[in-house]
């Protein structure tokens, strides 16, 4: 098996982890959306929490794998600009996923916790 063969099988490996996670994370916040339901809890913001978490922990793992996928098995400039098109597009989704779920910008968030005593919204 040469190089470019095993970082491929690497890159999808990476690929299906990322997948994984959305439906994992999916499956697991149905479960707690049903706990909540039952235990009379606040479902849709727990829902949003929870599902974004998963969301943004995927994007992350798949912008590994396109990474290690246009560094490792074919670096040609076509590649490399769509894999930096990849990237942009998911660090925004990424972003504004994040915050969507803490409703609060990055750069504000020390102030935010300063000024409440509280994470952002992170916390379980």
């Amino acid at each position: 098996m040469e190089f470019s063969d095993a970082m491929e099988s690497v890159a999808r490996a990476f690929e299906v982890v990322g997948v994984s996670i959305f439906v994992l994370g999916a499956v697991w916040t149905a479960v707690r959306a049903f706990a909540d339901w039952r235990n009379d809890g606040p479902i849709y913001l727990n829902i949003r929490r929870h599902f974004g978490q998963s969301l943004i922990l995927g994007l992350e793992i798949l912008v590994a794998a396109d990474i290690i996928k246009t560094v490792t098995v074919e670096t040609t400039l076509e590649n490399v600009t769509a894999l930096g098109v990849l990237v942009l597009v998911r660090t925004l989704l990424s972003f504004s996923l994040n915050v969507e779920i803490t409703g609060v910008l990055p750069w504000r968030r020390a102030a935010f916790e300063t000024q409440t005593g509280e994470g952002a919204g992170l916390s379980d």
